[in-house]
């Protein structure tokens, strides 16, 4: 419908102009966008990278892959409240200074967590593309069906412990869905980082890892500055925090960003292994799905979506404000 030359301007100019509402807006106190700068900063963000990255190199996620990248955005939304509801277990974070009205609150958090994804593969592409690890290498690694099940006990035990013992196991939660989900990408012969360590090229999974520092420097940074915002409380955090995060919490961001990758890479199944990344723009030779699995996903996303949203206000969240 529109040009790739249309719409580079358009997400360049509508990420300037973020820019400008938004720490304005924040600088000044304004409502809503005081409260809710978190949307403002990471969206412009996510625009600013893709007009970079389309400069760079001629293709990028929401110019050149605009379908999968309006793909990615529920998908988002979907990973992030799977952690939410860990976190009624854990009780490792809650919300304060929401909105008051339900409309507001809930397009926030949707805006909110919908970033995520975005966020982290938009800084990995950038990352690859400045060639940052093009020439990395390290000793291939030896898969066998005997460690995909080591992987497999090693990710259930790490998504178990922390919900029957959370005050000594919560870190584990940021890390389990890779052990889960790697070795079942790579057995439905879906996009795997394994496939890349296998053959001694650890450039993307380096990628990944990088940009969860640059995303959860970020995120703490940005949140730290809204009015609305997170914070922690977390057994064994020690008395050091830069914004609301204690030290030892950074090291889960780059983890964190392998996670996603890995449980994206899952989902996109139901797509034939078709994703966000440039080289993965046709279906793979993958075992289709269910057709009862395609027509449900997204009833029982709603769903989901719903139930997860209900839970948050209902368990996570301190106080909210009447005036918004």
């Amino acid at each position: 419908m529109f040009d790739e030359d249309s719409k580079v301007k358009f997400i360049t100019y509508l990420g300037i102009f973020l820019i400008f509402l938004g720490y304005g807006g924040n600088y000044l106190e304004l409502e809503p966008i005081h409260n809710m700068f978190f949307i403002f900063a990471w969206w412009s963000y996510i625009f600013i990278i893709d007009s970079v990255n389309y400069h760079l190199k001629g293709d990028s996620l929401i110019v050149s892959r605009t379908e999968e990248f309006f793909a990615l955005l529920p998908w988002s939304v979907f990973i992030w409240l799977v952690f939410e509801m860990l976190n009624l277990r854990l009780g490792n974070w809650s919300y304060s200074a929401l909105p008051a009205t339900l409309n507001t609150r809930w397009i926030g958090y949707l805006l909110s967590f919908a970033t995520v994804l975005p966020g982290l593969f938009e800084t990995a592409e950038l990352l690859a593309t400045m060639g940052l690890f093009r020439k990395a290498r390290t000793r291939p690694l030896a898969f066998s069906p005997g460690l995909a099940k080591k992987f497999y006990y090693i990710g259930a035990a790490m998504l178990v412990l922390p919900l029957i013992f959370p005050k000594y196991f919560f870190a584990l939660i940021w890390g389990a869905f890779i052990f889960l989900c790697e070795p079942l990408n790579k057995k439905l012969g879906l996009n795997s980082l394994l496939d890349d360590l296998q053959k001694g090229e650890p450039a993307r999974l380096y990628n990944l890892l990088c940009s969860g520092f640059i995303c959860g420097f970020l995120w703490e940074f940005w949140n730290h500055k809204a009015g609305a915002k997170w914070l922690y409380s977390v057994p064994f955090g020690g008395p050091w925090k830069l914004f609301e995060m204690p030290l030892p919490g950074y090291l889960g961001f780059p983890v964190f960003a392998v996670e996603c990758y890995a449980m994206y890479n899952l989902i996109t199944w139901l797509r034939r292994g078709k994703t966000w990344e440039e080289n993965c723009q046709t279906p793979l030779g993958t075992k289709k799905p269910p057709a009862y699995l395609l027509l449900s996903a997204p009833f029982a996303l709603i769903l989901f979506f719903y139930i997860a949203l209900r839970a948050i206000d209902a368990h996570s969240v301190q106080f909210l404000l009447g005036w918004l």
